[in-house]
């Protein structure tokens, strides 16, 4: 598993990076459907495969454009995501400042009435 702060991923990811969990061809299969892929052409010309769900949006890997190779799977849409811990960050130097201080942020276990949308228009 890897953080990937690139800009591309965040704004891909709507975070502030994403989770990634790299994967060869045909170690992996998708338990149902077929995803849609988007072809997306990176800052440095590279063309990626970005597949994603028809139904419902969720991202669930990226592949180089020309097929096979290397996966990046989309970690939340592993069943084993809870127990995968990153072992790698990238693109650090466009990784957002306030990561170095989630520990000073308080916590809550359970969302607040912003979070469930009761304060919408308020962005």
């Amino acid at each position: 598993m890897l953080l990937c702060h690139c800009t591309d991923c965040q704004t891909l990811g709507s975070a502030a990076f994403r989770v990634v969990a790299p994967a060869i061809a045909g170690s992996f299969r998708l338990l149902a459907g077929q995803p849609t892929i988007y072809v997306k052409v990176a800052d440095s010309g590279n063309r990626r495969q970005l597949a994603f769900c028809p139904t419902c949006g969720t991202a669930i890997y990226s592949a180089p454009a020309a097929g096979g190779g290397h996966f990046g799977l989309r970690a939340a849409t592993l069943r084993q995501y809870r127990d995968l811990v990153p072992r790698n960050q990238y693109w650090c130097r466009s990784a957002l400042p306030w990561l170095d201080h989630l520990d000073e942020i308080p916590r809550h276990d359970a969302g607040s009435s912003a979070s469930r949308g009761e304060e919408r228009g308020r962005v």
